[in-house]
């Protein structure tokens, strides 16, 4: 059950203050390791013992305490493992529910924790060969087994029996003398099956199953569709229209025509060959022509368009939540979050978007004193370069010959050394193998005493198939309730080759962003949870300790270390580092404005006493009653956002960013009031409270305890260079 185990709620942050549920209280409250030993032996007397047939259901071996048969892997064999796992699922399910002992936590809470272990092991195949491969093969598995999966999760939520057994061991939690951390388990567990249908009649199970099977289907069609048209592309065929690009983004231009067999160059539809163009090509009209492609993306009324599939989704989803005795979706989705309320999120966001525009009309300003013209979108990014270069004489090119992606992988591993004693050392050619050639591996043992703690894959290329975008995938996490194994997870990015074995310089921004992804990865190899039920963090709170490790990117002993001179070897000068500092805030009007008109687009939507049916008037409407600004469009239109209409994850969540920076400003602004931003004594304390526990206590109490009081929204505001009162 490792993988069906819901987002995790918190206290409400941001008053800013919060209640602390029964959660541990410094680390304390986990079971000892004879009582953990012994539940686990009644937990798996419980279970039937069964012997998969499927491959790909088999426990992974080789080295590192077995990794995933990637080289094994075909589409046939991955779609006979998953039907074979849903149904040793349901007969460990049965067993649980069927058991004639009275409900214990061992025997039904910890019993529960272990079912499903061979369907989570191809699961974790199956997300990796759909997100990251994504070809015709595994796109026809994930249109079948999608649905399967969704009704087989229902099937367990709405199993009367497992759910007496379960509600009986919460409710008399304490009466039975539980530690806090099994305590919280039970109830988060049956709160869970609670919001998701358990206490249905029949019908209601019954109408909730449909919608769910049909959202599934859905979420599936969604990702294919767009996807099918981030795989085109828009040909340059002279030299003239990428005047102005980078040499090295001209170079990959070239490289992405070569590889279609085309001549010319090729600007793929995808964020990270569309921003560069953007930004620096010199033809307008093609800057047009680029820009235009990519926000359409889904919304072109061909067979890739996706309104129809929203406007279906977002239907669903209101006769789901009131199914489920909920005004509106976004008050179900939020009830396991730190906000707690689509209210509590819209205040932080309105406190923020006012004067996100207000600097937004500053810079177009500045923009149109030199263009001469007024800016449309697609001239926004291209003009902001200029308004840099004039205003802090720094030119975006200057920096990625300081940028090249081995060192920056480098650096962020040096970060993990210094901060939390990890270390990263990659594994041995041919010792494990990866789901893809360009897959790079690395161990990582802790540096105190070379101890194991797991393996890092880090897949850095965008290819065909493969969804746009970063992410942070964990394959395997080691629970300590069954022994622990160790953790295996990747990191997933979408940087375009070079050829002829050319470094591959990066931007800033993208430096940026590998270190977020590596956030989030230091997250889960952080990680002493003892149930795998606590071990997902709030959605609002998951991207707090991802977006904090941004900051260390222009920390002075990564700059001297790792970020060298692509050609003189020489660090980033001070100076420059100056130059970059004084603009910290510089287009913080777009950056803020772009992210959250799509989260405030993504609130009103789920927030819809009538869900809309025609999907872009939508859009254009609510963008209108927040007075978006004409020069700017959304970060994620509607269309093709991944984030509301693949799943469930982030719907009505997109906000969460910004909650989470709140958290990851103040933190910051903690680190660099010490004097030293890799100080010991904080780092220690995060990595153990912040990171290490997971959902084991309350995350609101989590911060109080790292912090010494609540987060301060201040500190985001003057992070992002707004008024602070």
């Amino acid at each position: 059950m490792h993988r069906r185990q819901l987002l995790i709620a918190g206290g409400s942050l941001m008053a800013l203050a919060a209640c602390a549920s029964n959660g541990m209280i410094g680390g304390a409250g986990a079971p000892s390791a004879a009582t953990l030993e012994e539940d686990a032996r009644i937990a798996r007397a419980v279970l039937p013992t069964q012997t998969p047939r499927a491959e790909l259901l088999q426990e992974w071996t080789g080295p590192y305490e077995g990794v995933p048969p990637w080289d094994r892997v075909t589409a046939p064999k991955l779609r006979e493992a998953l039907l074979e796992g849903i149904e040793l699922q349901k007969a460990e399910i049965q067993a649980i529910a069927g058991n004639p002992e009275p409900p214990t936590f061992a025997n039904t809470m910890v019993a529960y924790q272990m079912a499903g272990e061979p369907l989570d092991r191809a699961s974790s195949i199956f997300g990796v060969m759909t997100q990251n491969i994504g070809s015709d093969d595994y796109q026809a598995v994930d249109t079948e087994v999608s649905p399967l999966l969704s009704a087989a999760g229902d099937e367990i939520t709405f199993n009367e029996a497992l759910f007496t057994r379960i509600k009986t061991v919460a409710d008399n939690a304490r009466q039975a003398g539980l530690s806090p951390e099994q305590t919280r388990v039970a109830e988060r567990t049956r709160d869970q099956f609670m919001r998701n249908g358990a206490a249905l009649d029949a019908a209601g199970k019954a109408e909730l199953g449909r919608i769910n099977t049909a959202l599934s289907g859905l979420f599936t069609r969604f990702s294919q569709q767009v996807v099918a048209d981030e795989n085109t592309w828009t040909v340059i065929p002279n030299e003239a229209g990428v005047a102005g690009l980078p040499v090295s983004n001209k170079a990959a231009a070239a490289s992405a025509a070569r590889s279609r067999d085309l001549q010319g160059w090729v600007i793929v539809n995808t964020r990270s060959s569309v921003d560069p163009f953007l930004s620096f090509a010199d033809d307008r009209a093609l800057r047009e022509q680029v820009w235009t492609k990519f926000v359409n993306r889904g919304d072109n009324g061909d067979r890739n368009d996706t309104n129809a599939l929203i406007a279906e989704i977002v239907k669903l989803r209101d006769q789901r939540a009131k199914l489920l005795g909920f005004e509106r979706h976004a008050n179900w989705r939020m009830q396991d979050t730190m906000a707690k309320t689509p209210d509590a999120a819209r205040e932080l966001m309105m406190r923020v978007w006012e004067p996100a525009k207000a600097r937004v009309t500053q810079e177009v300003a500045d923009m149109r004193a030199i263009a001469g013209h007024d800016i449309e979108p697609w001239d926004y990014l291209y003009y902001a370069e200029k308004v840099r270069k004039q205003k802090y004489d720094l030119d975006q090119n200057e920096l990625k010959p300081y940028f090249e992606l081995n060192a920056v992988k480098q650096g962020a591993f040096y970060m993990a050394e210094r901060l939390y004693g990890f270390t990263f050392t990659k594994v041995p050619a041919g010792s494990v193998v990866g789901f893809h050639p360009d897959v790079e591996v690395f161990e990582v043992k802790n540096k105190s005493d070379g101890s194991h703690v797991g393996l890092f894959y880090s897949d850095d290329f965008a290819r065909p198939g493969k969804r746009s975008g970063a992410w942070m995938t964990s394959y395997r996490l080691g629970w300590a309730y069954d022994g622990g194994d160790n953790s295996l997870v990747s990191n997933n990015n979408n940087f375009i080759k070079a050829e002829g074995g050319e470094p591959i310089l990066i931007s800033l921004d993208d430096a940026q962003t590998l270190f977020h992804e590596f956030g989030h990865a230091l997250h889960y190899l952080s990680y002493k949870v003892t149930y795998p039920g606590l071990g997902n963090t709030p959605r609002d709170y998951v991207e707090y300790p991802s977006q904090v490790h941004e900051h260390w990117v222009l920390s002075r002993p990564i700059l001297d270390g790792y970020m060298k001179h692509v050609e003189t070897g020489q660090p980033m000068p001070q100076a420059l580092v100056d130059k970059i500092e004084a603009s910290s805030t510089f287009n913080q009007g777009y950056e803020t404005v772009s992210y959250l008109s799509s989260a405030l687009v993504d609130m009103d939507l789920h927030t819809q006493a009538t869900p809309p049916t025609d999907i872009d008037a939508f859009e254009r409407e609510s963008l209108a009653r927040y007075g978006m600004p004409r020069e700017i469009v959304m970060r994620h239109r509607l269309p093709q956002f991944n984030h509301l209409f693949t799943s469930d994850a982030y719907s009505a969540g997109y906000y969460s960013y910004l909650w989470s920076e709140v958290m990851d400003a103040d933190t910051w602004a903690f680190f660099e009031a010490s004097g030293d931003v890799f100080d010991p004594a904080i780092a220690g304390p995060y990595k153990s409270i912040i990171l290490a526990e997971g959902n084991s206590s309350d995350r609101g109490e989590a911060y109080r305890r790292f912090r010494g009081r609540d987060p301060d929204v201040a500190a985001l505001l003057r992070v992002r260079g707004f008024p602070v009162s």
